[in-house]
Formats: structure tokens, C-alpha cells, sequence
């Protein structure tokens, strides 16, 4: 009796730790590579990443030029793009997700396109991969600059 006892706390104590493991993993960290999560934030980070763009094909700007730092770039989580700037009035777009597994990359970080999952890197002029373990660059997205408006193509 005392066997199936143990038993029974013992599962209980994992459930509750598996449980309690669900819970911290159900944070705006991001996932690792591969993952499949529902976290998103608008939130900026580091001041290098904006969610507030609409994102979709033509449906109102994605952001301000004087938004994107010269010789930088931002991420907008929700239309999962990068924009940069990689020499004064030369603006850039691309995929946010890396190509090494699946990660939303988290920021610009000098020259670079940073992803967290393994630090690799992309250039903010071509989206080449400057870092790996990436081995492909991001894909390059289309946009309008008219006036200081960055729209989505």
C-alpha cells in the first residue's frame, strides 16, 4: 500500500513539474529552433525590434523611414520582416525567420541580423548570411518608400 502511495506522489510531483515547465516555457522568450509557439509581443526590445507595423500587402505603412537607424535595422514581430537601412536613403527588406531552423531572428546588432536560437548572423545590406550556422540568407521582401513612408509591397 505504502508502494502504490509513493507511486501516486511521485506522478503527481511530475505532473506538477511538468506543469510548472509549460507554464515558464509559455513566456515571450524565444522558442528554439524548430519550435512551434504562440508568444508575441509588441513590446520593443533593445529598442532595435517594433511589432506596431500592420504587415500586411498594402494595408498602411509598415513604418517611418526615420524609424530605421542608418547603418541598422528593425523587426516587426507581427509582419515578420526586417527593415534596414544600410546607407542613408537605401532601405532593405526581409524575412525574419532565419533559415537555419525557423527562428524569428530578435534584432539588429551593428551590421547585422541577429538570431538568438544560434547566433547566426545576416548582413543588413543583402540578407547574405555572414555568420552561420545558417547556410541560406533571409528572404528579401518587397517595399515602397514614398515620402518617409516604408510600406510593404
Amino acid at each position: 500500500m505504502t508502494d502504490t502511495t509513493r507511486r501516486a506522489v511521485v506522478l503527481g510531483a511530475g505532473g506538477a513539474g511538468l506543469a510548472a515547465l509549460l507554464t515558464a516555457c509559455s513566456g515571450d522568450e524565444p522558442a528554439p529552433d524548430g519550435a512551434v509557439g504562440t508568444a508575441s509581443s509588441s513590446a520593443p526590445e533593445n529598442g532595435t525590434t517594433a511589432g506596431s507595423g500592420s504587415g500586411g500587402s498594402g494595408s498602411g505603412a509598415l513604418a517611418k523611414t526615420s524609424d530605421i537607424p542608418e547603418g541598422g535595422g528593425k523587426v516587426f514581430k507581427d509582419a515578420k520582416v526586417v527593415v534596414t537601412q544600410p546607407s542613408a536613403g537605401q532601405f532593405k527588406c526581409f524575412s525574419s525567420v532565419c533559415t537555419h531552423q525557423g527562428c524569428d531572428v530578435g534584432g539588429v546588432e551593428g551590421t547585422d541580423i541577429v538570431c538568438p536560437c544560434h547566433n547566426s548572423r545576416f548582413s543588413i545590406a543583402d540578407g547574405s548570411v555572414t555568420n552561420g550556422p545558417a547556410n541560406k540568407p533571409l528572404e528579401e521582401k518587397q517595399i515602397t518608400v514614398q515620402g518617409d513612408s516604408i510600406t510593404l509591397a
